[in-house]
């Protein structure tokens, strides 16, 4: 009985950056990713090779990846849910391997694999246009 719950067993993770939420969700399987809904290598080559690092990392650690990650995700811009995917990506890897030396690797590699970047834009101030910039005056 316990092979059949291991073999069905699915997992969920979440990512997020700036207003993008990424929810991965991982099963066992032959080590086939979807972004959206699409194979994630139809996607820009430097996209495609940020949700890759988690991937490649795993292999040279683990060996052979044996799970399948479909990534949906909602909001933000380009970029941002790229990012959060591979936020997602990083951590149900570490997770459903439950591997510390995997997770080492990653801390190693880029800390942003497993912890979230929790910047956020900063308001515009009262009266101004920008956070940052002052109103402009002329003495004329």
């Amino acid at each position: 009985m316990e092979g059949i719950e291991k073999k069905y067993k699915k997992e969920y993770y979440s990512g997020k950056r700036k207003a993008a939420v990424a929810r991965a969700i991982i099963k066992s399987g032959n080590g086939k990713i979807t972004f959206n809904k699409k194979d994630y290598k139809t996607l820009q080559m430097f996209d495609k090779l940020k949700l890759e690092e988690p991937v490649r990392i795993a292999e040279q650690i683990l060996g052979k990846v044996d799970f399948n990650i479909e990534v949906e995700v909602h909001g933000g811009g380009g970029k941002g849910q790229i990012d959060a995917a591979r936020l997602s990506i990083a951590k149900a890897i570490v997770g459903f391997t439950k591997s510390e030396e995997l997770k080492q690797a990653y801390v190693d590699y880029d800390r942003n694999l497993l912890v979230a970047d929790v910047r956020r834009k900063e308001p515009n101030k009262p009266g101004d246009s920008k956070a940052r910039a002052k109103r402009q005056t002329s003495y004329r």
